[in-house]
């Protein structure tokens, strides 16, 4: 016999497990005029060049999240393109996940001016993975060094688009910049996830440009 709790429950289920295999190509530029993004602490604003069409976001003090409205993840396979430029400390650009809020939320993220930096020490701090509220970038590489930042070998042009792999696969993450078959960065994740947003994700005093979305749910 069916309770009604279980009608209620199955529905939810039902809609979990049809994203188990799915692969959603998403329409930045076109999400930037529909209103498509849940904005945190920046402005958007749509981007065409060509093959690279999608969105910018604003530079602004503190850090800032362009959420996907509807799109809930958990594990599986983001792939998009990035642009950020080579200012020292004004550029942090990258991919936040597992979100509640822009204070409370996974990401991995590049700082570009360090790519091709002559300072080899610099240029180990070229990828990051963050948990944040509890494990910003300064605690970890205070309790964990060379942990959970790399750098990018082949390194990618400071200013120019580079393509960017983010294999989420608890406990596990993976990066890979430029189809590169070795990846740039592998950790654990601190913690269980708290939330299932995704969003474009850029640091303090930083703009940064999106394009080429794909999202393969596992």
């Amino acid at each position: 016999m069916i309770t009604r709790a279980c009608l209620i429950v199955m529905p939810a289920l039902l809609t979990v497990l049809s994203l188990k295999g799915q692969q959603d190509k998403v329409d930045l530029y076109r999400l930037t005029q529909t209103s498509g993004f849940a904005v945190q602490n920046r402005i958007t604003t749509p981007l065409d060049e060509g093959d690279m069409k999608g969105i910018r976001l604003s530079a602004q003090e503190g850090d800032g999240v362009a959420w996907l409205d509807g799109v809930s993840f958990t594990d599986g396979t983001i792939e998009l393109d990035i642009r950020g430029k080579d200012v020292a400390q004004q550029s942090f650009v990258g991919i936040a996940f597992h979100g509640v809020s822009k204070d409370s939320l996974e990401a991995v993220y590049f700082r570009p001016f360090n790519f091709r930096s002559g300072d080899s020490a610099k240029r180990t701090h070229s990828v990051e993975y963050v948990f944040h509220p509890d494990f910003p970038w300064e605690r970890l590489r205070k309790e964990h060094p060379g942990q959970y930042e790399k750098s990018v070998d082949p390194p990618p042009v400071p200013d120019l688009w580079f393509h960017v792999k983010i294999v989420v696969e608890y406990p596990k993450i993976e990066v890979y910049v430029n189809g590169n078959a070795s990846p740039c960065l592998v950790v654990k994740e601190i913690g269980r996830h708290r939330g299932r947003k995704v969003g474009l994700w850029t640091g303090n005093n930083s703009d940064g440009d999106f394009a080429n979305l794909t999202i393969h749910h596992q």
